[in-house]
């Protein structure tokens, strides 16, 4: 994971600036409702397995009929009831056939071929088109995501494979041939999965489950788990993208519908997708590769100027940044490790709070997020000096909204060839970690209470992200 760094020299970047991208989300004019998800009400009830619904009946080969086969067996059957009305809805009545086969195996055991693979050994879920079968394995994948996220991320895993029968049922439709990068392929299916959860809150799925607040937070949380290592090229066979991209892919299909994810081309992956390369100067300081020390002035001073840039059309007095965090503020509540005051026009710093947020784990050790996340609470914080100076309240429903808005549009600046402070590889995927977390500073008010959905959250980041800050100030207005 990485951040920024600092450079006299300009550097060419394979992504294009933030401000020619399409925006996502809500129609113009039209606000979105912070205590809704794409439409939907939030709710924090139940999400997973649905109390006394009978197991599905669908034929597994080489299943041994334990837990994980029948979480995988009752997913496969609600994806393609789901599809099975779906695809000749949305596609001039294209009928959804059954995937032929489905494969149990466990890769700690005795390998089964399929699709022209071994599966020993082999942790993975994957879908073939040369005999149109979905495969799982029962012994290390689907355990290791039930543990560490909950069922709901084996359902993620199998209705994004499921997008890909999808696609190869779609045929033509899907704009998918043979030469078609991974990368489509992939965020295509992402998106189609999307459009699955829609359906299961909408509560019409017979076995599961899931809340559009905590629940969706998991499943969102799962696209970032299963993301590509940071510094991977888009264009390597195989890649998925990183966390930003796939969470922006499964939030198009969830709020706009499979129409929306087979639109999703070769062109459209160069204009918006953030994954690339490590740059050579991106050099690990201890910190790991494109990180910096937070509380280094040198990259505090870069930071302050960067803000300042993004901000300039605003006309508003810049807020100063206090490093010693002493201000004492009487017209709104101190959040940690950054604040903001309205009546000092101060943005007060815990240094050591913003370290601790900004230097990432160690294999087998806890630790924070990476630099961008520090950073970018840094500049959630600078923001509200923005929305004080150009009328806007930093208490209300809204406020949370456009703060995460306006530090997505930040960090889109950070991403021009002419920008001091850079993103590096990795940088935004920290931002949709920090995001996701219980208390999101990037996503909250003056008073830290954040937006309840994390899933609001990033899509409003990614909002300022790919339209600027002209996009946040009319789609988040009071």
């Amino acid at each position: 994971m990485g951040f920024v760094r600092l450079t006299a020299a300009v550097a060419a970047l394979s992504m294009l600036c933030a401000c020619s991208s399409v925006v996502e989300g809500t129609p113009r004019g039209e606000r979105p409702d912070p205590t809704k998800v794409a439409g939907l009400d939030i709710t924090t009830g139940d999400s997973g397995p649905k109390k006394g619904v009978p197991d599905a009946d669908l034929h597994v080969e080489n299943g041994d009929g334990g837990e994980m086969d029948r979480l995988a067996i009752n997913t496969l059957a609600d994806v393609q009831e789901f599809w099975t009305a779906e695809l000749p809805a949305q596609f001039g009545g294209k009928a959804f056939e059954p995937v032929k086969r489905l494969v149990s195996y466990d890769s700690t055991g005795k390998g089964v071929e399929v699709c022209k693979i071994d599966t020993a050994g082999v942790a993975n879920a994957f879908y073939c088109s040369l005999d149109d079968s979905i495969t799982w394995d029962r012994g290390d994948l689907l355990p290791m995501l039930n543990d560490s996220f909950g069922p709901l991320a084996v359902v993620t895993v199998l209705a994004h494979e499921m997008g890909h029968a999808v696609q190869y049922k779609l045929g033509s439709a899907s704009g998918i041939t043979q030469n078609t990068p991974s990368i489509v392929k992939e965020q295509q299916a992402d998106c189609y999965a999307g459009t699955f959860f829609r359906w299961m809150a909408e509560d019409k799925a017979k076995h599961f489950q899931i809340s559009t607040g905590p629940g969706l937070n998991k499943v969102l949380q799962t696209m970032f788990f299963i993301r590509d290592s940071a510094g991977q090229s888009f264009e390597k066979q195989g890649a998925h993208g990183s966390a930003f991209d796939r969470v922006s892919a499964f939030q198009f299909g969830f709020a706009r519908g499979a129409k929306r994810c087979a639109d999703i081309d070769e062109a459209e992956i160069q204009q918006r997708i953030t994954e690339r390369k490590f740059d050579p100067k991106d050099t690990d300081t201890g910190q790991g590769r494109g990180n910096a020390k937070v509380d280094s002035e040198q990259y505090l001073q870069a930071l302050e100027r960067s803000l300042r840039e993004a901000y300039k059309s605003s006309g508003a007095t810049f807020p100063a940044l206090d490093r010693a965090g002493t201000n004492e503020c009487n017209d709104a509540k101190t959040t940690n490790p950054a604040s903001f005051c309205p009546a000092s026009n101060q943005v007060g710093l815990d240094l050591p709070g913003l370290v601790r947020v900004g230097t990432p784990p160690k294999k087998g050790q806890k630790g924070g997020i990476g630099d961008f996340a520090a950073f970018a609470v840094i500049a959630s914080r600078f923001s509200l000096s923005i929305q004080k100076a150009t009328g806007f309240r930093l208490d209300d429903e809204a406020a949370g909204q456009r703060t995460a808005c306006l530090t997505g549009a930040w960090a889109g600046e950070t991403n021009k060839p002419t920008a001091e402070l850079k993103l590096s590889p990795g940088d935004l995927d920290e931002a949709v970690a920090e995001l996701l977390a219980d208390n999101s500073l990037i996503a909250a008010d003056v008073n830290g209470q954040t937006v309840p959905s994390g899933f609001a959250r990033v899509e409003a980041f990614g909002d300022g992200f790919f339209g600027g800050s002209s996009t946040c100030v009319r789609k988040y207005s009071n």
